[in-house]
């Protein structure tokens, strides 16, 4: 299948904000030497994916994936026929979420764009993760997560995880499932589905993290994260995040959390849970992912990405 990918031979031109230049309101835990650059990609981005090099952006509103240099050189698009929403990287391949007349996943070849594989589902897919073997994708529409072959694109097994579901993590072992009205976070075991747990979070739980022992859970409603062990789901704590937090990362050190209405990421120390920077991004941050050095963060209402720098 051919792909519809663009190359773009001119670098994407950045906006770059020092940090300190914002209101102080905004500002006041920032570093001056902080930066946040913002690089124009297509209309309602919301996923991001880091292959090792670049950047991949899903796009709802122009039906294309965006890649992304480091340095925020639009390196090209490819066409995906569809409102695309979420994508996972199994180390040569990205997953992609679509959902249009038809609904499934869009396998991309990352080191050259090409589409090599397209699979529907009778699901309306949402969020994507990659546990090193399956791919796993929530039905945002009904009360489930599909596993999916990572070779054919095949449903190896669908699994209740309460209504709504949205966000995914994989612990190294289990997958673990965040239900927005439930109230709650399921976890199955990787290999077989089977359901290990139910345990509550807040109100209106959505992006999910592991930070290696422990489970990061943004809870819309309530503007918290909560703290569970992987071990046993035991709720560790419940720390304040910021209004509407949407999804959630974490740099080996931090949890970084986009709220949504705010405009900005608040930052939490994993050690305490203490807040410890807030940084002004665009319009209705969305997704969230790391590089290695830096936070991306797509914009959904203005068609941009942020990516923060800190100081340190």
């Amino acid at each position: 299948m051919k792909t519809a990918r663009t190359t773009i031979l001119c670098l994407c031109a950045a906006l770059v904000f020092v940090t300190s230049g914002f209101p102080s309101a905004m500002a006041q835990k920032l570093h001056s030497t902080d930066v946040v650059e913002t690089y124009r990609v297509g209309a309602n981005p919301q996923g991001l994916a880091f292959d090792g090099t670049n950047i991949w952006v899903t796009s709802a509103g122009s039906n294309k994936l965006w890649e992304l240099a480091q340095d925020g050189s639009l390196l090209g698009t490819v066409g995906m026929g569809a409102n695309s929403y979420f994508a996972a990287f199994d180390g040569t391949n990205l997953w992609v979420t679509f959902r249009g007349l038809k609904h499934g996943l869009t396998k991309v070849r990352a080191s050259d764009g090409e589409i090599v594989g397209r699979f529907n589902l009778d699901q309306q897919p949402w969020y994507v993760l990659f546990d090193g073997r399956g791919v796993w994708v929530t039905d945002i529409n009904n009360a489930n997560v599909s596993k999916i072959n990572a070779r054919n694109g095949k449903v190896l097994g669908t699994f209740d995880v309460g209504p709504y579901p949205h966000g995914l993590a994989f612990d190294g072992a289990n997958i673990w499932a965040t239900s927005y009205s439930g109230g709650t976070v399921t976890k199955l075991r990787a290999s077989d589905g089977a359901t290990l747990g139910v345990f509550p979070a807040g109100g209106g739980p959505m992006g999910i993290v592991f930070d290696g022992a422990n489970l990061w859970i943004a809870n819309w409603s309530d503007a918290t994260l909560s703290k569970l062990r992987a071990s046993d789901g035991a709720l560790l704590g419940t720390f304040p995040a910021g209004s509407n937090p949407r999804y959630i990362a974490f740099d080996g050190t931090k949890l970084w959390v986009t709220n949504f209405y705010a405009n900005t990421v608040t930052v939490l120390r994993q050690s305490d849970g203490g807040i410890d920077n807030i940084y002004p991004v665009g319009q209705d941050p969305f997704g969230i992912v790391f590089d290695g050095t830096s936070m991306w963060v797509s914009n959904y209402l203005d068609g941009t990405v942020s990516k923060i720098t800190p100081a340190n």
